[in-house]
C-alpha cells in the first residue's frame, strides 16, 4: 500500500496506526493489560477513544492549509478537540487517559498526535497548546 505506519509479522501486513497497536497486543499475549484491557468496558472506552482521535483530534492537527480560512478552520476543530481531552478524556482519578493509573495505546495515539504540534513555532504552538498545560 505504500503507506505509514505498517508493519510486518511473521509474513502477515498491515497497515493504521490503531490497528497495528491493537495487532501487537493480540499477537504477544505477554504484554501488561494496561496497554490493551481485556476487561470488556475498559476495553470499549479505550476503542472509544482511538475511534474519537481520528475524526476529531487528527483533524485539527495534521497539515498547514494554506488557505486562511481552512487555518482558521482547524485550529478551532483543533482546540475545541483538546478541550474535549481536558474535560472528557482526562479524568481527575489518574494520570493518563480515562482516569486510569498506566498508560494503554489510546495514551500513545493521542500523545504522538499532539507531539506533532513542536514543529511549529514556540509562538504558534504557545498560542495553540497554552491554555492546555
Amino acid at each position: 500500500m505504500k503507506q505509514v505506519p505498517a508493519m510486518m509479522h511473521e509474513g502477515f501486513k498491515l497497515f493504521e496506526s490503531h490497528a497495528i497497536l491493537r495487532y501487537l497486543t493480540y499477537a504477544f499475549p505477554r504484554v501488561a493489560d494496561h496497554w490493551y484491557p481485556t476487561a470488556l468496558y475498559r476495553r470499549a472506552e479505550v476503542d472509544s477513544v482511538l475511534d474519537w482521535h481520528h475524526s476529531n483530534l487528527r483533524r485539527g492537527a495534521v497539515g498547514l492549509p494554506l488557505n486562511p480560512k481552512a487555518i482558521a478552520e482547524d485550529e478551532k476543530v483543533l482546540s475545541t478537540s483538546l478541550e474535549k481531552i481536558e474535560s472528557f478524556w482526562l479524568q481527575e482519578n489518574g494520570p493518563y487517559l480515562l482516569g486510569s493509573d498506566q498508560p494503554s495505546i489510546e495514551d500513545l495515539s493521542l500523545v504522538c498526535e499532539i507531539m506533532q504540534l513542536e514543529v511549529l513555532d514556540e509562538e504558534d504552538r504557545d498560542r495553540i497548546l497554552g491554555p492546555f498545560p
